[in-house]
């Protein structure tokens, strides 16, 4: 009945559905949720993913939900403050950060606006094979159990993916947990989009939905243990030892909503790709939180995988080499922000994170082009010039 099924219906499922459907493809949505619903999320949405919203037709829905424009950041560590903004990806210098009740319903009406049929509160509970081809799924939802067929059968279902589970797409590359995050939202700060680093951990502020302000604290993997037994009073402990500025506006502000929090911040890329599935978002790859990379990586994946499936549905061995084509080509994408996000997390490498921070905020141009490589404009080769390691190399009073 479909060309294609998607199984999850956020950030990475629902771009990829429009896409699809956008060509022509008749496809199904499937979400184990009932939308709207509410994620763990930083929300914060980097200048190439605004710009990918923009081009799909969707930032209009976003800025009219009432999500601010954040076209200034700022990251402090320690004695070292560095503020500016990116130049900017066609022409867009802000980034959004809607609330995921949000932003995922405009994704999936996107998606239902192109075509796609869309059914929430449904739950994948097996694959259909042909063979060891994919050939659909098993699903149960309010009005029963079913099954549909499909050409192909797209996990967009998060780094707990059951459709990676049931196809034993293994990880092809992991490292430990890093960090562990505890999230609340807050009626009264007004902020940038900051990130604060001190010796015990660190802290993030994101302005999104009326006026509302997410903030975010991260602790050290190791003290999970420690720290999920009074979560809250160690997330007010980690913001005002390592963000007192931001913790002075917190004393004042209203809390909305309790803490929430997870210990399981997996680091990994899955194989992504076999005989009638591919894994897209979070499915196929994770990484720490930290970098605020997850939504604008999962639009580009979305992007690459409906390109690389382009008029292949019919055709199972030109889909095949399709698919194989696109695992190779969002791992190599990926891996240099994976690798970069593994050594923010670490608390070993902050002397450099110092010394890079002093260096790039000596210049506005170093400071642009060093929020261009935290956005994803460039990738970090083009920040490291000579210019920037001989300042690094220098002493710090002379950076």
């Amino acid at each position: 009945m479909y060309d294609v099924i998607v199984v999850g219906a956020r950030c990475a499922g629902a771009p990829t559905a429009m896409l699809l459907a956008r060509q022509g493809h008749r496809v199904l949505l499937l979400d184990r949720a009932r939308f709207p619903a509410d994620t763990l999320s930083t929300l914060y949405i980097q200048q190439p993913g605004v710009a990918r919203l923009a081009r799909w037709g969707v930032l209009d829905a976003v800025r009219a939900s009432g999500a601010p424009p954040l076209d200034h950041v700022v990251y402090e560590l320690g004695d070292v403050r560095v503020e500016g903004s990116c130049s900017g990806v066609d022409g867009i210098r802000a980034a959004y950060a809607p609330r995921r009740t949000v932003l995922d319903p405009i994704l999936a009406e996107a998606a239902v606006s192109a075509g796609a049929e869309f059914r929430d509160d449904c739950r994948v509970t097996g694959l259909v094979h042909d063979g060891d081809r994919v050939v659909g799924v098993r699903w149960s939802g309010p009005g029963g159990d079913g099954e549909d067929r499909a050409a192909l059968v797209v996990g967009a279902d998060g780094m707990r993916s059951r459709v990676a589970s049931l196809v034993g797409a293994e990880k092809t590359t992991e490292h430990p947990p890093l960090t562990c995050a505890y999230y609340c939202l807050w009626d009264g700060p007004r902020t940038h989009f900051e990130m604060y680093e001190g010796d015990t951990g660190w802290v993030s502020a994101v302005p999104t939905n009326d006026g509302a302000v997410l903030v975010a604290a991260y602790h050290p993997q190791q003290r999970f243990d420690e720290v999920r037994h009074d979560a809250f009073a160690a997330y007010l402990d980690n913001v005002r030892t390592n963000a007192p500025a931001l913790y002075a506006q917190i004393e004042r502000a209203e809390q909305v909503g309790t803490v929430q929090g997870t210990g399981d911040q997996q680091n990994f890329f899955r194989r992504a790709h076999g005989p009638g599935w591919a894994l897209v978002g979070d499915a196929g790859h994770h990484k720490d939180s930290l970098t605020a990379r997850g939504i604008s990586d999962a639009f580009m994946q979305a992007e690459l995988l409906a390109e690389a499936v382009g008029d292949t549905v019919d055709d199972a061995g030109r889909l095949d080499a399709a698919l194989a084509d696109y695992d190779s080509r969002r791992t190599a994408l990926l891996t240099e922000n994976y690798s970069a996000t593994l050594l923010v997390a670490q608390a070993e490498a902050r002397d450099k994170r110092r010394a890079l921070l002093r260096a790039v905020g000596s210049s506005p141009e170093l400071t642009t082009r060093y929020f261009d490589a935290v956005a994803g404009i460039v990738g970090l080769r083009d920040l490291y010039t000579p210019e920037l390691l001989a300042l690094m190399a220098a002493p710090a009073g002379n950076a």
